[in-house]
């Protein structure tokens, strides 16, 4: 969907979500979270991938800064999710992991065609968030993969908010797609960082901010 600024996916309770991922960065070695890092954020809309993605990089541990890739940059149109996640497979994540340069292409939503090509240095982290990242064949040429959900309501809300309405006429087609791809790629179980941001106003007074599933407590098949 074309990038907006959107609201954030959890104000309050982003320390919270983004210390697994701090965490499970620190357990890289300092060497591999310093240099060619690559990590994946992916779930659905409205979840907060954007945000969290922002605030990693502005949290990152090692010494060089990452290159930020946007899945919303690059999906070619309402109906690209899988054009996209091909096209971030052959383009950035398999050419990197093999030395070979990695690049990408972005769409232009106004024009509705495709822009200018976005070279991916070699020699930074990566980080590369929007549904689709998570795909199983990603799983090899990645480090750290956080799956982030959120209250189906809530997430709706922010999403069709973000882009001023224009995304309400997709929003089932999209959804349709995301089904088959979360049916088809099993997103979730890819992940080694797993995450629900949801709101305090939507939970009981009597909550915490935010907390962060608990991989060992939330284990699935990897």
């Amino acid at each position: 969907m074309p990038p907006g600024p959107g609201a954030p996916a959890d104000a309050t309770g982003s320390g919270a979500l983004l210390a697994p991922v701090l965490h499970a960065m620190r357990a890289l070695g300092r060497h591999r979270a310093g240099g060619r890092a690559v990590v994946l954020i992916d779930g659905p809309s409205g979840a907060g991938k954007s945000t969290l993605a922002d605030a990693l990089v502005a949290a990152w541990p090692g010494p060089v800064a990452p290159t930020l890739v946007r899945l919303d940059d690059i999906y070619p149109g309402w109906a690209g999710l899988e054009a996209a996640i091909e096209h971030i497979r052959t383009q950035v994540l398999v050419p990197r992991h093999d030395g070979a340069p990695a690049r990408w292409r972005r769409f232009d939503w106004g024009t509705e065609a495709a822009a200018e090509w976005h070279a991916v240095p070699a020699d930074r982290p990566l980080i590369v968030e929007g549904c689709g990242t998570l795909a199983r064949a990603h799983a090899s040429v990645s480090d750290v993969r956080v799956w982030l959900d959120a209250d189906d309501g809530i997430r709706k809300q922010r999403a069709l908010a973000r882009d001023g309405g224009v995304f309400e006429a997709h929003w089932d087609q999209w959804q349709r797609d995301w089904a088959g791809y979360r049916d088809r790629e099993t997103p979730e179980r890819q992940a080694t960082v797993r995450l629900l941001a949801t709101p305090p106003r939507s939970r009981p007074q009597t909550a915490a901010a935010d907390t962060p599933w608990n991989p060992a407590e939330n284990a699935s098949p990897q």
